[in-house]
């Protein structure tokens, strides 16, 4: 059986895939990430492809690294317990605490499990706003479409971070490293390429991200 079935992994943090927004054309973009990524050059998937809206294209990447991740944590829910990882860490250096402004107004400090959750749990409440993430055709974005996935990729990248600083070495015994680097490049060379995260951001793992855009 893959290691990314379901199986009998944590249910809790991995959750069912989410499907392209944007109907028809969503589906269209999807396809286009797909057969790009099977070329094996990662630069080239990550392009606006021409003629097509910046805003689509960031609205069906964001489905689908939301679902990398996803996948990518739920190998390791079992391993990521509140007693293993009592804070969201990337290192002795970077502690997350979580707020999402709604019903967490100050940001507390939780464990990375709990952390994961909640995030997952922010990110599917906007994937499933239609306000947000239009699901009809020539539907208007919000004016803040882009803050709002800045603010997505943003605490993505610390779900990286915290597996590359707490977990690799599982990774490494579960043989899956590979697909986590090429995983954690995709989503790199995508952030880079519009701009969505703050170099500052990037600081736990500058090493690798430099390494990556240096190729």
């Amino acid at each position: 059986m893959s290691l990314f079935g379901l199986g009998s992994r944590n249910q809790k943090t991995f959750r069912p895939k989410k499907n392209a927004p944007s109907g028809i054309k969503g589906a269209q973009l999807q396809k286009h990430i797909d057969a790009t990524l099977g070329s094996g050059n990662l630069r080239e998937a990550v392009l606006l492809p021409p003629g097509e809206d910046l805003n689509e294209w960031l609205a069906v990447n964001t489905v689908d690294f939301f679902n990398q991740v996803n996948i990518l944590y739920g190998t390791l829910a079992e391993f990521c317990t509140p007693d293993k990882c009592s804070t969201m860490s990337a290192g002795p250096k970077y502690e997350y605490r979580w707020a999402d402004g709604v019903t967490i107004k100050k940001p507390i400090e939780v464990s990375a499990p709990k952390y994961v959750e909640y995030l997952m749990d922010w990110i599917e409440i906007q994937l499933d706003d239609e306000s947000i993430f239009p699901q009809t055709i020539g539907a208007p974005f919000p004016h803040n479409f882009q803050d709002i996935v800045k603010t997505i990729f943003k605490r993505l990248f610390r779900v990286y971070a915290h597996i590359y600083h707490s977990h690799f070495q599982k990774i490494v015994s579960l043989k899956e490293e590979a697909h986590l680097n090429t995983c954690f490049k995709h989503f790199v060379l995508f952030t880079w390429e519009f701009q969505l995260i703050d170099k500052g951001e990037l600081a736990p793992l500058s090493d690798l991200v430099d390494s990556i855009l240096q190729l």
